[in-house]
């Protein structure tokens, strides 16, 4: 016994070195990895520290930046082209910022996304600097004017004749002068003398992108090499042209698909009110655990404080980009991982109430409880990689820090908690005081309840459906759901106050700047309040690069608002409709490879065909909410959908492994099948309570504490969790007990059939 209190106290010693060792390794770091080249190695040390949490990549929504899609106008652009393009992009994106980053998504379009301090630069010129052609052409005056009316003409020289690029500034009688000093390839050199010894006297037009933007008199000819382009504003700008003059025309012609601007400030705010709204969740959590699984539910916080470890951990070590639904999916996680540990504590209070010591209990506790954690949690997996590789940016965030949360719960929880378990009760500490045990609790009738809770079901399914038609009549919506942005395309702007609005005064004293700035009607302007941070969301039609920088003025010079308060996303129609195509079919992929991970895993169709039919439910009263309420249904609504059914269905397979189960230890024939299925949801109604407590608990403070991008995502899992905890004991368990009787009278009307075939063939 000594020897094996001494092994527990040695194990636990290297735990807390272990953990010692992650809480450095997330402040400090480890090492140092390899970031590219030397030059590039040698400007990054201080950020490239293995582990360390302040070195987490955040995403343009909380950091603040420009994101825009393009569409590439040419059919079937060889890879070859496309590459060019991105590398010349990533040149350009490269003068705004090191961690900017340029990639094809699909076989036509280009995603480009530059982290960047929008005080410091003007997002909106960012954007026009990004997608010009950068043409630069040199005419004579015999030329010239042929370019412009679209005739035959002939360009003295092109961009390709230009060695470099540089800002400069030339000082003069009449002050400096912002200048960008252009030096020409040997080809180039030649080319230039020949048109200035041509034109003396003359003008040559220097030509960017079709516009002029240098008229230079010829005096003589020049052979040196070089020449100047004079005219710029400042030295911003003359970098700027510089830069995009050097880095060369780009291959491909590109549109504007979508384009998000987000204010670094917003970004901030994003960040620090998610990060307090989660640790009050995670307090929260510690609280319920410690109060109702006592000593245990102290051991499972511990854990928790290792996941949490592990997670900033790995986000920084996997190259994680850390958005604002990725933050909101590490959360859910936390509370989700709280369920495993839920259902272990349930499971060993059933134990000591059965009449064993709190060692077998621990250990019979973990065995029962495990194949319904796996399971439950890789139904969740399964719905985030189909978000994965069918979501958007932000949903793909969301994603990826889900699928990490889950993996890292279960490790968490079938193995540190277990670990810890060990190590204290092999110290001694086995007092049944200090772990709980499970009362007797009389076995309810949940089955009974079915007929009245379906029909429930089915007239709010029918609400829902019904609104789809009230709200075409209602005026002011003229539309049967109210799709976001990403759904309907158009632009969103969200704006950061230095006062709170009510909506009337928004409406009269915003909302016509924003018109006239826009060059829209007042009308056409959906106006949101959020409320707490001043924030309010403008939403119109598609506006160009034009009006939206001009929205952004107007509301800087009419309100004092500055720039880096003002967040601005655009999106076009054909994207949008490509989004509610790809959302739908997630939805209904994730489900199929539910159902098939059920069935298998259950050996029994009928599991699968009431947890799917259960998860549509889900889905539908969700919908129902979204469609009587008018809430705004967006990428992010997509993403809750498929994490409710995966939350749904990790209710549902506790019951189901349960039922399976007591199908072993009870007798259909003397219990019958409704007693086995009442006796399951009452064993796991606890389980069912504590773990949407939880979750719902830290989803609830992030959506009071939360900003305006984040409020909607919240909401639809705060319905969805609630809807899920009531479809799982209400629905799931009834609905496979009808399926079940089902088959059974009908083995019984064959039996009977075939005993009567059987006698009419003896006679």
């Amino acid at each position: 016994m000594k020897k094996a209190k001494r092994k527990a106290v040695i194990l636990f010693i290297l735990f807390l070195l272990a953990v010692a060792g992650g809480v450095y390794a997330v402040l400090f770091g480890l090492g140092k990895e390899k970031n590219g080249t030397e030059a590039d190695t040698a400007s990054t040390t201080d950020a490239a520290q293995i582990g360390r949490a302040k070195d987490i990549a955040l995403g343009l929504d909380l950091k603040g930046g420009v994101s825009v899609t393009y569409q590439i106008q040419e059919s079937n652009p060889s890879s070859e082209e496309i590459d060019a393009t991105i590398d010349k992009l990533q040149r350009r994106v490269d003068t705004y910022s090191p961690d900017g980053e340029v990639y094809k998504e699909g076989s036509d379009r280009i995603t480009v996304e530059i982290p960047v301090d929008t005080s410091k630069y003007d997002p909106n010129a960012i954007l026009d600097d990004l997608g010009r052609p950068g043409e630069l052409l040199f005419f004579d005056e015999d030329n010239i004017m042929k370019f412009f009316t679209g005739t035959e003409y002939t360009a003295a020289l092109t961009g390709a004749d230009i060695k470099d690029a540089n800002a400069a500034i030339q000082s003069g009688t009449t002050g400096d002068d912002y200048v960008v000093q252009l030096t020409f390839t040997d080809e180039g050199t030649q080319k230039f003398a020949d048109v200035t010894a041509a034109n003396v006297g003359k003008i040559v037009y220097i030509v960017y992108d079709n516009q002029i933007v240098s008229m230079p008199t010829v005096k003589s000819a020049i052979t040196g090499g070089s020449a100047v382009i004079e005219g710029q504003a400042n030295i911003e700008e003359a970098k700027q042209l510089a830069s995009t003059i050097k880095i060369g025309a780009l291959p491909l012609t590109l549109s504007e698909l979508r384009s998000q601007i987000v204010g670094a400030k917003l970004g901030n705010d994003a960040v620090d009110t998610s990060l307090i709204a989660g640790l009050i969740g995670i307090c929260v959590i510690f609280l319920i655990m410690i109060v109702v699984f006592r000593f245990p539910g102290f051991l499972a916080s511990l854990a928790l404080c290792t996941y949490i470890i592990l997670e900033l951990f790995f986000l920084q070590t996997l190259h994680i980009t850390l958005t604002l639904p990725g933050l909101a999916g590490i959360i859910l996680s936390i509370g989700m991982a709280v369920d495993a540990n839920v259902i272990i504590f349930t499971r060993i209070k059933e134990e000591i109430a059965a009449g064993k010591g709190v060692k077998g209990a621990v250990q019979a506790g973990f065995a029962k409880a495990t194949s319904a954690i796996v399971d439950g949690n890789v139904t969740t997996i399964i719905a985030g990689i189909v978000l994965l590789y069918m979501g958007s940016g932000t949903v793909k965030g969301f994603a990826r820090t889900l699928i990490l949360g889950i993996v890292l719960s279960m490790i968490t929880s079938l193995f540190i908690t277990r670990f810890l378990l060990y190590v204290f009760t092999t110290l001694g500490v086995t007092s049944e005081k200090l772990y709980g045990r499970a009362k007797k609790v009389e076995v309810k009738q949940f089955s009974k309840y079915f007929k009245i809770t379906g029909a429930i079901s089915v007239l709010l399914i029918v609400l829902g459906i019904a609104f789809l038609f009230v709200n075409l009549g209602i005026g002011g919506r003229g539309k049967a759901m109210n799709f976001s942005l990403e759904f309907s395309g158009g632009t969103s702007t969200t704006v950061a106050f230095d006062k709170s609005y009510t909506l009337e005064e928004a409406e009269k004293e915003v909302r016509p700047v924003v018109a006239e700035a826009a060059g829209v009607s007042e009308g056409s302007i959906q106006i949101q309040i959020v409320d707490q941070n001043n924030q309010i969301v403008f939403k119109t039609a598609e506006l160009s690069e034009e009006k939206r920088a001009a929205v952004s003025k107007a509301i800087q010079e009419k309100f004092g608002v500055n720039s880096e308060d003002i967040e601005a996303e655009n999106i076009s129609s054909t994207i949008s409709k490509e989004m509610q195509k790809d959302a739908i079919l997630a939805v209904v992929i994730a489900s199929i490879l539910m159902l098939i991970y059920i069935a298998f895993r259950f050996s029994d169709t009928k599991f699968g065909i009431s947890a799917v039919i259960a998860l549509i439910h889900d889905v539908m009263i969700v919908f129902m909410v979204y469609s009587v309420a008018y809430l705004s249904v967006g990428s992010t609504f997509i993403a809750c959908m498929l994490t409710i059914l995966g939350y749904s269905i990790n209710a549902t397979i506790v019951i189901f492994d349960r039922i399976r189960e007591n199908l072993k230890v009870m007798s259909p024939e003397s219990d019958g099948y409704e007693k086995i299925v009442n006796t399951s949801i009452t064993q796991t109604l606890s389980r069912n309570i504590y773990s949407s407590l939880t979750t719902f608990v830290t989803v609830l403070i992030l959506y009071i504490m939360g900003v305006a991008a984040i409020k909607d995502f919240t909401l639809t899992l705060m319905v969805g969790i609630l809807c899920g905890t009531y479809s799982s004991i209400f629905i799931t368990g009834p609905l496979w007990l009808a399926f079940k009787k089902r088959s059974l009278r009908k083995a019984e009307v064959e039996a009977i059939l075939a005993k009567g075939e059987k006698k009419k063939n003896k006679k």
